[in-house]
């Protein structure tokens, strides 16, 4: 398990998930309260037209010190509500920041791997589906076929010895990406990370994590010529590193 003397944050963004936020923030408190590093939630809720701010703002009230929640009106894109997730760790001084999707399609038991594998002190953790067993249940053929040529084509340029690339459940240790200004403000946020690690010659290990499909709630992301182009971009660029 974690170091106590270690400080996670475990960011979530949300938008217009109300059908799921509460059930999401309870698990991941309900796994936070079996850690005894310091560990805090923040929830960035990017411009929800529902209401999922109201929620979040209940469910502070329950969690009184667990839950930091950062938001504002308008919607501005996945990779920008993880820019203000990190920019609220670091204010807060954490060491750690874990990325996660609000939809459960993360398993938040999956967060006890994470903080065991902190002990090897790695500068990146990434949840792999790719590994001995990780997976995915009840995703569809198409996901699945997009995602292994995918991570097979990242693999090829990345070359930084590990299978999965795009999964977004991964963690950060903040001060081997002090000073960087991400661009990016949809999920090809998470290549840009690695390219920025891989320049960086961070140490990026893989635990084996299961993707599951998202349950009476709408995905937000989208495969098209700009998705493509915006990955695609950070596998050139990595080539050259």
């Amino acid at each position: 398990m974690a170091s106590k003397s270690k400080r996670i944050a475990i960011v979530i963004p949300m938008f217009n998930e109300e059908k799921i936020a509460g059930k999401a923030i309870d698990r991941v408190i309900e796994i936070i309260r079996k850690i005894k590093a310091k560990v805090k939630l923040i929830v960035v809720n990017d411009g929800s037209r529902d209401d999922t701010l109201q929620i979040l703002n209940n469910k502070r009230r329950i969690y009184p010190g667990k839950l930091t929640i950062v938001s504002y009106p308008k919607n501005k894109g996945y990779g920008k509500a993880l820019q203000q997730g990190i920019s609220k760790a670091n204010k807060l001084k954490f060491d750690y920041v874990l990325f996660m999707d609000s939809d459960l399609t993360n398993n938040p038991k999956d967060i006890l791997l994470f903080m065991e594998k902190m002990n090897d002190d790695p500068d990146c953790i990434k949840g792999s589906r790719y590994i001995n067993g990780g997976g995915m249940k009840g995703v569809s053929l198409k996901r699945r076929v997009l995602s292994r040529v995918g991570n097979l084509i990242a693999s090829l340029c990345f070359r930084l010895g590990i299978k999965d690339h795009t999964n977004g459940f991964r963690m950060l240790k903040l001060s081997k990406i002090k000073g960087i200004k991400f661009r990016e403000n949809s999920f090809a946020i998470i290549l840009e990370e690695l390219y920025h690690l891989k320049k960086r010659r961070a140490k990026i290990v893989e635990i084996p994590v299961m993707l599951t499909s998202r349950k009476n709630t709408k995905t937000h992301f989208k495969y098209n010529i700009t998705t493509f182009y915006n990955y695609g971009k950070y596998a050139i660029k990595a080539l050259f590193v």
